[in-house]
């Protein structure tokens, strides 16, 4: 046997915890049996170990921190991001009804058109495509529907409506699992949107605040001096009361911090089976150079501590990689055109294909070259942490080609925050 190469541990409240980054699991050693791990990882031989503490070493074995010599455990990951990356008996589409919004922040990536709107040609076009993959796909079991943009709810009558309805019904027909949600800054929100969603099985919100009423409403106003904050916090309740599901992400700057946690004061007062529709995702705005990730932390626990569902903070590119990085995902824009990351601008002409009339997709170069980009960054083969980061996504990955880079900017610290979070998640 031998360690794992993506064993890390750390000191947490006295106790020193073990995590492997391959299986996620975390252990909490004994200083006595942590010296025996010790001696076996200077020694390159456990059989003492097993010969002292058979049990012990069982235990790291199931656990992931023991591995057999001839396990090559880069390629392992490899296999098994392939394998999640083109499961086919799962397909996400994202929709973009239009790319024009009512809010301007100030973080915004995209390029806001107005009067953008997808035309009903290509709402037709979208439904066939969706239909196509419903019918056709053999080993599909499940179909996700997302609005994106823009903000979504601009064309909620002339776009979202004839889509939700065309694929939720189709993916009824076939008795495919059918997941629908939507990102919108939550302003234009009411009952009979609701009364819609529900009907046809669009569950899930995600809805920004950027920070408390006084800093949101710098960030989102309506008009001068008119802010935005309360009507979308009492547009979550309503959410909320419908029993939907309300994904509220904070988006954060050193200006947020300091009264970030009176966001709490707004909801202490839903009812505790109520809660369970509700998830806070607290994050930095990534343009933000300030050193906040511990303020954040902090924050989260807080949150937590309150009696609310809260985002850890630490990903898993790997089991859980992003769609974008995925075969059986498409983001389809107000024009046509086909893209898959939904965290850059959407500028004409940089899509990696097409959708044609017939609900066929044509994929150009750009999109095969996205899925092959992974595994190539040398950094990553000796990083601990690679089986919960691989390096990013594909998008990552595609704009440092030829570069050697980290996502964390090899920053160790950086890293270990993130082990840290995910284990304050677990005992949360």
């Amino acid at each position: 046997m031998k360690p794992s190469q993506y064993n890390t541990f750390f000191e947490y409240e006295g106790s020193t915890i073990g995590f492997n980054a391959y299986s996620g699991e975390f252990i909490v050693i004994d200083p006595i049996l942590l010296d025996l791990y010790n001696v076996g990882v200077i020694k390159k031989d456990f059989s003492e170990l097993s010969s002292l503490h058979k049990d012990f070493h069982d235990f790291l074995v199931r656990q992931g921190f023991l591995v057999e010599l001839n396990v090559n455990e880069f390629e392992r990951i490899r296999e098994l991001s392939e394998k999640v990356d083109n499961d086919d008996s799962h397909f996400s589409l994202t929709v973009n009804p239009t790319m024009n919004c009512n809010f301007k922040c100030w973080y915004c990536y995209e390029t806001h058109i107005k009067d953008s709107k997808m035309d009903e040609s290509t709402i037709s076009s979208t439904v066939n495509f969706a239909k196509q993959v419903i019918y056709n796909q053999p080993n599909l079991k499940s179909f996700t529907l997302s609005f994106f943009g823009g903000e979504p709810l601009l064309y909620f009558e002339k776009v979202i409506k004839p889509i939700l309805a065309g694929v939720s019904s189709a993916c009824n027909q076939k008795q495919i699992q059918f997941n629908c949600g939507m990102t919108t800054n939550g302003l234009l929100i009411n009952q009979n949107i609701l009364n819609y969603c529900k009907q046809y099985g669009l569950k899930h919100f995600q809805i920004t605040l950027d920070g408390n009423r006084e800093r949101h409403d710098k960030v989102r106003f309506i008009s001068e001096g008119k802010g935005s904050y309360d009507r979308i916090v009492e547009n979550i309740k309503l959410i909320i009361q419908n029993q939907l599901f309300a994904n509220v992400r904070i988006n954060c700057s050193a200006e947020t911090m300091a009264e970030l946690n009176s966001i709490m004061d707004d909801f202490s007062l839903l009812r505790q089976n109520d809660r369970q529709f509700i998830h806070f995702d607290i994050h930095k705005v990534w343009q933000v150079v300030d050193k906040i990730e511990n303020d954040i932390n902090i924050s989260r626990e807080f949150f937590r501590d309150s009696g609310f569902g809260v985002t850890s903070g630490s990903h898993d590119n790997v089991r859980n990689s992003c769609y974008a990085d995925k075969r059986n995902h498409a983001t389809i824009n107000y024009n046509g055109e086909v893209f898959k990351c939904t965290a850059r601008d959407f500028k004409a002409g940089s899509g990696e294909g097409i959708l044609e009339e017939s609900g066929i997709i044509s994929w150009n170069e750009k999109h095969e070259k996205r899925l092959q980009s992974k595994f190539k960054n040398p950094p990553c083969m000796e990083c601990k942490i690679f089986p919960i980061c691989a390096g990013g996504c594909t998008q990552q990955a595609i704009e440092h080609e030829g570069v050697d880079y980290c996502v964390y900017g090899f920053d160790e610290e950086l890293k270990k925050e993130q082990i840290i979070n995910r284990f304050l998640a677990t005992i949360s």
